[in-house]
This record gives structure tokens, C-alpha cells and sequence, in this order.
């Protein structure tokens, strides 16, 4: 019998070890599994779908839309005559609307050439940390303009491919901290018509843009298009324009300064005919207000 009962005794005693070995075990695994770093996308490079003038890395939210106001006066160097450019103006009011968190379409209306534009945006490789990270953020960007003002010409034939021109631009940015973003943007400009037979159809320009935070809610930007071809010395230049971001709640809001008088890439790449050399700057500003008009699924695609 105390055999029996001594048998009994170990047989408890290596199932209880076993279960609590095997306990630990699990508990172990699990503590593993949630110490592993789960893959997120890094945002708020920018504040804003824009650095200034071209687009930036960022993305709106799946259900969001952007009311985005740019204006931008006259040159500062008519002086007190013209008020410093304040007396005149020109506007592009426009919707951009966030469709997926790496996919956004924007639809826009300029008072230079009074210009309608639309533009698809979309990332297949974002900036991520955690498991299967990205350094980079890659976004492709297919765009086009449509001039909508009277032919200047009724003599000839006129067609509706005359005003349209289109744009091809890949964004290749990373925000290397939370100071400091940086990108560069290689762009196609494409007219279907261009005002004179010297001035080539496609003009092709590298953007480089920049943000710098200086404090919670203020940072400096900058944006710049080098163009490789289809610039003539004394008609168009290279477009540069500086400003700073100021958060404010729901809205964004960007003072800048440019020698740029157009809003969309057609008219800002190919039709800069302004000199910072010669104080051919406007002042203006950038006013985004975004509305959640969807509510979002719960993913981080």
C-alpha cells in the first residue's frame, strides 16, 4: 500500500510540475509575442498635404476632406503705388479628399489663366518602424490643368486638347526626426500647346522640399523646382518659395513668401516669370481646414 500511495504521490507531483512548466512556457511566448514592435506608419512629416507651392509626402486620413485656400498678392517691389503688392491678388481655392491612408484625389480652381486642375496621389511604399520597416516614404502623383479662358486666336482652328497639359511627379521623402523632414520630388511637366515653337512641350524639374519645426506649433518650410530644360533667360526661372506653418487647432495655416505667381504644377513649374535677384516676390498665404466627412476604419494600410 505505501508503495502504492509513494507512486501516487510522484505521479501528482511530475503532472503538477509539468502543467506549471508548460504554464511558464506560454507565458513566456506571450510576453515575446507583445514585446514585438508592430509595424506603424510615420506621419506628420508635414503638416500639410503641400509644402507651399508642391505636394508633399503627407497623406489626409481614409474619410477626410481638405478645403485648402492659397492666395498670393502682387510683387513686393512695386512699392507704396501698389501697396506692396497687396492690391492685387491671385487665388486657387480647392478639395483634396483623403480616399485610403496611402491613396488622395484633389480637385482645384486657380484665378491664374483661370486653370481647373485635378490630381490623383498615391504611396505604395510609406515610412514605417516596427516589424517590416521603411526608411522612405514613395509617393506617385498624375495631375492635369485645364485652361478655361477665351481662345486668344478666333481665325484658326481651335481645339479643347490646346488647353490642357498634364503632370507626372514621384515624392521620395523621410522624416528623419521630429525636427526635421526633408524630399525631393523629380517632376514631368507636359503642354499639349506652348506659346512658342523655342519652348519645348515636355519640361522636365527636380523639387526639393523641406520642414524644420522651431516649436510646437510653428515651422519653417521651404520649396524648390530646378528646372532641367525649358527655361530661357529673362522669361522664366527656377520657382523658390520659403514660409513658415502655423498651427492653429483644426487649421493650418502657412505665410510665405514666392516669386511664384501660379498654384498648380503647370503654372508654378513652367510659368515662374518672377526673379528673387530682382525682388520679383509676393507675399501670401495657405489656409487648410480639414473636415472628417466619413468615419475611418479601423486599419494602418
Amino acid at each position: 500500500m505505501k508503495k502504492i500511495i509513494l507512486a501516487l504521490m510522484m505521479f501528482v507531483i511530475f503532472s503538477a510540475s509539468t502543467t506549471l512548466l508548460h504554464a511558464q512556457e506560454e507565458d513566456l511566448l506571450k510576453l515575446v509575442g507583445e514585446d514585438k514592435p508592430k509595424k506603424e506608419i510615420v506621419k506628420n512629416a508635414f503638416k500639410s498635404t503641400r509644402v507651399i507651392n508642391g505636394h508633399s509626402m503627407e497623406f489626409l486620413s481614409a474619410g477626410t476632406m481638405d478645403f485648402r485656400i492659397l492666395h498670393r498678392f502682387g510683387l513686393l517691389n512695386q512699392g507704396s503705388k501698389n501697396f506692396f503688392g497687396l492690391d492685387q491678388a491671385s487665388m486657387r481655392m480647392g478639395l483634396d479628399f483623403g480616399l485610403k491612408q496611402n491613396l488622395m484625389v484633389g480637385i482645384g480652381r486657380s484665378t491664374f489663366k483661370k486653370e481647373v486642375d485635378g490630381y490623383i496621389k498615391y504611396a505604395p511604399l510609406r515610412q514605417s518602424t516596427g516589424t517590416q520597416s521603411f526608411p522612405v516614404t514613395v509617393a506617385l502623383v498624375a495631375g492635369a490643368t485645364i485652361n478655361t479662358l477665351p481662345y486668344a486666336d478666333l481665325t484658326i482652328n481651335n481645339y479643347f486638347s490646346s488647353r490642357i497639359a498634364y503632370y507626372f511627379q514621384a515624392i521620395v521623402g523621410r522624416k528623419f526626426s521630429e525636427q526635421l523632414s526633408l524630399q525631393v520630388s523629380p517632376t514631368l511637366v507636359h503642354n499639349n500647346i506652348v506659346p512658342l515653337s523655342t519652348q519645348p512641350n515636355d519640361v522636365y524639374a527636380l523639387g526639393i522640399g523641406g520642414r524644420l519645426k522651431v516649436s510646437k506649433r510653428m515651422a519653417l518650410t521651404c520649396d524648390y523646382f530646378y528646372l532641367a530644360n525649358g527655361k530661357e533667360t529673362g522669361i522664366n526661372y527656377n520657382p523658390l518659395s520659403v514660409g513658415i506653418d502655423i498651427e492653429t487647432g483644426g487649421h493650418v495655416f502657412q505665410l510665405h513668401v514666392s516669386n511664384a505667381t501660379g498654384m498648380n504644377e503647370r503654372a508654378f513649374v513652367t510659368e515662374t516669370t518672377n526673379t528673387w535677384g530682382k525682388g520679383e516676390i509676393s507675399f501670401g498665404f495657405n489656409l487648410s481646414r480639414v473636415f472628417q466627412i466619413k468615419k475611418p476604419k479601423n486599419n494602418n494600410l
